[in-house]
């Protein structure tokens, strides 16, 4: 972790899809500055509760809003700050016979699919699923109670370990759709839309507008971190930082966020 005697290293507690964009912006930061980041991925909840345990990195990367404003309440960082947006897609298999968005909640209802999820707050992802299953209900009234029923959290429970944030950190996801443990996942569309082109058996079905929710990505700097993480925290902003997490498959703050 930083210290004021290590003023060129701060350390990034990171939500796991940034895993993939992150090195990016690090290299980029570091190249301009001479500041070395260092990461630890995962599930943004669980990264939260570290922190409330004692863990002190200097800057805390989340996938929603409310991870890093809790923080904040409890006096450990300032104040959270849109840094970036993401959409959520349904992942699905061919066995699942998704024809595209028209018909995806209606595969989703079919009891004979079975729908993966990340695990609710524990992981900003389940939550916005069951964001997604709360719009369902008012297009299908009972639809919530009976997609809260059936999804499966196959993922975002626990930290995965080191090095699958840089290897393949979505595998999980391919291995449980190609063993049939899911026959559609709802997740990070810059996560699963690279998944889906590098498996035939897999499509990326965008959400019908009325399904769709978030998410967006705040930034805390903790208290008593080293100045440098609010260098990058203004980097992750700027023009520069915002046109590498557009390349990333994020939507730049300065875009209004979807209906």
């Amino acid at each position: 972790m930083s210290s004021p005697t290590a003023p060129d290293r701060i350390t990034v507690f990171a939500a796991g899809s940034l895993r993939v964009a992150l090195p990016t912006l690090a290299a980029a930061f570091n190249a301009a500055t001479g500041v070395a980041v260092e990461t630890r991925h995962g599930p943004a909840g669980l990264l939260r509760e570290r922190i409330e345990a004692g863990d002190r990195p200097d800057l805390f990367l989340s996938a929603d809003l409310g991870h890093p404003a809790r923080l904040a309440a409890a006096g450990l960082a300032g104040p959270p700050v849109l840094f970036a947006r993401n959409a959520m897609v349904a992942l699905a298999h061919r066995r699942a016979a998704v024809a595209g968005s028209a018909d995806l909640l209606d595969r989703m209802l079919d009891p004979a699919i079975r729908l993966g999820t990340s695990t609710p707050l524990k992981d900003p992802s389940g939550d916005y699923a069951w964001a997604i299953f709360r719009r369902a209900d008012r297009l299908r009234p009972g639809a919530f109670a009976r997609l809260d029923a059936k999804a499966l959290k196959l993922v975002g429970g626990t930290e995965p370990p080191p090095a699958a944030t840089t290897t393949a950190p979505y595998s999980p996801v391919a291995r449980a759709l190609a063993e049939g443990d899911a026959d559609i996942f709802l997740g990070y569309a810059t996560g699963l839309r690279p998944l889906a082109a590098e498996h035939a058996d897999l499509t990326a079905v965008d959400l019908p507008a009325e399904l769709v929710v978030g998410p967006e990505y705040g930034l805390a700097l903790l208290a008593g971190g080293a100045p440098a993480a609010a260098r990058f925290a203004l980097f992750l902003l700027s023009l520069d930082g915002q046109a590498l997490l557009r390349r990333a498959g994020f939507s730049p703050v300065a875009l209004p966020a979807k209906p």
